[in-house]
């Protein structure tokens, strides 16, 4: 569907998320967020891409979804409305997410490889998806981050976020994906859509990005 490198180079950070899993255990160290509160933050400003009235039922697909630790966060803020499902590439995870929530959708497929086995919904959110390049080049997580956002945009029905590191910052890691306003925002209106909205004011070293079908 998108082309993207037999070797599948984007696996490797899969690869690195089940072994902090391996290593920690269902916690925020095995997702790889180093401080539970920072990570809350992240939960409530993925679900500020909800435009609808507190209370409205919408969906939500959850991709990269993890551990399910959005979905206890939604739980515990008490929002209700929200038909939440899981998507991950990886079994373990969705083993993991099977197992503490009967009853919810969890899926695991590879959305560059098999769009079609995901259904849409009102609103996508990949929480953490792009912060992290390992060991991929610039280059290669760019790529793999328009493809993934390629495939993603045709199963929301009315918004997308995601978050990327910023380049507003004292210093860069390596591992990190840093990803400048200018370079993001060209690619968004040419392949996307002009109705986006930039979020940085949160208090960590990312900012979150909204994309919309239409303007408010």
């Amino acid at each position: 569907m998108t082309g993207y490198p037999e070797d599948k180079s984007y696996r490797r950070i899969v690869t690195h998320y089940e072994d902090c899993l391996e290593r920690h255990g269902d916690t925020h160290l095995g997702v790889d967020w180093p401080d539970p509160e920072d990570a809350a933050t992240r939960y409530a400003t993925m679900l500020g891409v909800i435009r609808d009235a507190p209370g409205t039922p919408v969906s939500l697909l959850d991709f990269g979804c993890g551990a399910g630790h959005l979905l206890n966060y939604i739980r515990h803020a008490d929002r209700p409305g929200i038909d939440y499902r899981g998507l991950d590439i990886s079994e373990k995870f969705i083993a993991l997410c099977q197992g503490k929530f009967p009853g919810i959708c969890f899926t695991a497929a590879d959305i560059l490889e098999d769009q079609e086995a995901v259904d849409p919904a009102d609103y996508v959110v990949a929480n953490g998806v792009f912060t992290e390049k390992r060991d991929l080049t610039q280059a290669e997580m760019m790529r793999y981050m328009q493809d993934t956002l390629r495939a993603l945009w045709p199963l929301a029905r009315k918004g997308l976020a995601f978050n990327v590191m910023s380049k507003q910052v004292d210093w860069e890691r390596d591992d990190l994906f840093h990803l400048s306003f200018d370079d993001l925002a060209e690619f968004l209106t040419r392949d996307l859509t002009r109705h986006f909205v930039l979020r940085q004011d949160y208090g960590l070293y990312e900012y979150t990005v909204y994309l919309y079908r239409a303007a408010v």
